[in-house]
């Protein structure tokens, strides 16, 4: 049969005619196409039916660094039986001679039967030519090897050695012609629209990718069955701070770090009741004397917990799933990681049974449908929660761990002052740290420099 094609998909066609197999980058080759050339015919292509694009996966394997130290210098237990090859020796010479692969060689040794003891010499017994891992250990060297290349059974001896070998996945895509292409003549006369032309462009409006971001986490924290609860932007210093049991004399509390509402204080901080059990909470754990009027000094909020503790202190749930998303200030150098104002994203989960594994539950889903796989939890030190966690989620950009949430369980010193009964788990971390990662910015000042030509490249879904 005879089509008209564009020209990059005569190019694609061709080649599969010539080679019917090939992946990305080899019709890259073949035809001199870019790769977003290729790309876009490809799928050109794959819409008509006329090509098929299968995914393969490969896992390659190389030495990790315990394997390169066997590679060059033997496995620990081929030093250990080379060392007794020339008659039995004392254990603490051998001790000396081989160091911490003493050891996994002893061990590996005496399992094998490759060894027998004397009181406190070693005799070698019997050996090998090729131990287990020596075959795969020589295969590899320093390459990267599929699984094909290599001896299943003697692979399999190092995987369970750590550090000894290296997997790495590598993605691939297969082009190949489906049976109603094989048939196509390609014609010389094109007559088609060159797709490829410069068009005029056009800057529609849109949100800013940071909004995209704010409304993303809002909708992820609603689909978990949470509900948003919001709050004044300025707070007394009594829920602020107080209430979270900060003494007042941290220097969380002082000019160099807070904003203060100047001339300005609270009348209402709280319940009569809600003043005298926070003032008692203070003058047993602090040991100093509470005073009301540092409590009423009014402030623009550090953080969102403030609105929290004091939805809680109000309703006194016995379950609750709550989050509030807002802007908090901090009175600090801006940088290319700190802002003096920024966006917070904060929740709690009060209930009679949870669990600090709850808790790292939640943010592990939430994490996952972020977009975000390599996390792990680190025991830290927050004011207000005990236990607490510092969560460390991977940059795969970077290529290094980073902080993002904080999290734990809010102190009895915090809850019981103010009659709630339950445990409450806690969490809280910076929006911006967020999307930061998922814009790849290295500098948070970017999301408020109004850059025309970075907001209107950004990809609204990352």
């Amino acid at each position: 049969m005879s089509q008209v094609f564009h020209e990059i998909e005569k190019k694609i066609i061709s080649s599969l005619k010539e080679n019917p197999k090939q992946t990305m980058e080899k019709l890259e080759e073949s035809t001199s196409l870019s790769s977003d050339q290729i790309r876009r015919g490809v799928e050109w292509l794959r819409l008509k039916e006329l090509a098929n694009v299968s995914e393969s996966i490969t896992i390659l394997f190389s030495l990790g660094k315990n394997g390169l130290e066997a590679f060059e210098k033997g496995l620990p237990e081929r030093r250990l039986l080379d060392l007794l090859k020339d008659g039995p020796k004392k254990l603490q010479d051998l001790q000396k001679e081989l160091g911490s692969i003493f050891g996994p060689a002893m061990g590996l040794a005496r399992k094998n039967n490759w060894i027998e003891s004397n009181n406190d010499q070693l005799s070698l017994k019997n050996s090998s030519a090729n131990l287990p891992g020596e075959i795969t250990l020589k295969t590899i060297g320093k390459n990267k090897l599929s699984k094909i290349e290599l001896d299943e059974s003697d692979l399999s001896s190092l995987l369970k050695r750590p550090d000894f070998i290296v997997q790495d996945e590598i993605k691939s895509k297969e082009i190949s012609l489906t049976d109603n292409a094989k048939s196509i003549e390609i014609s010389d006369s094109t007559g088609a629209i060159d797709v490829t032309a410069k068009a005029p462009q056009v800057y529609v409006a849109r949100t800013h990718p940071l909004k995209d971001t704010i409304d993303e986490i809002r909708e992820i924290f609603v689909t978990l069955g949470f509900s948003e609860i919001l709050g004044s932007m300025s707070q007394p210093s009594f829920w602020n701070f107080d209430a979270l049991f900060t003494p007042q004399d941290h220097p969380a509390r002082e000019l160099q770090d807070t904003f203060y509402l100047d001339g300005i204080s609270a009348k209402k901080i709280g319940t009569p009741d809600q003043i005298k059990k926070v003032s008692a909470s203070h003058k047993q754990g602090w040991r100093y004397l509470w005073d009301i009027h540092e409590a009423r000094k009014m402030v623009l909020r550090t953080h969102t917990t403030c609105v929290t503790i004091k939805h809680l202190a109000e309703t006194k749930p016995d379950e609750a799933r709550v989050f509030s998303v807002g802007r908090v200030f901090r009175n600090e150098k801006v940088s290319y990681k700190h802002l003096v104002e920024f966006n917070q994203i904060e929740g709690v989960v009060v209930g009679k049974n949870t669990t600090l594994r709850d808790l790292m539950g939640i943010q592990k889903e939430f994490y996952k449908r972020i977009g975000i796989t390599k996390i792990k939890f680190w025991p830290t030190f927050f004011p207000y929660t005990e236990p607490s966690l510092q969560t460390m989620v991977y940059n795969d950009r970077l290529g290094k761990w980073v902080e993002l949430f904080g999290m734990g369980i809010f102190r009895p010193e915090v809850t019981k002052p103010l009659g709630i009964k339950k445990p409450v788990l806690a969490w809280g971390g910076g929006i911006e740290r967020i999307a930061m990662l998922k814009y790849d910015l290295d500098d948070v000042r970017e999301f408020y420099n109004n850059n025309l030509n970075w907001l209107r490249s950004a990809t609204k879904c990352q």
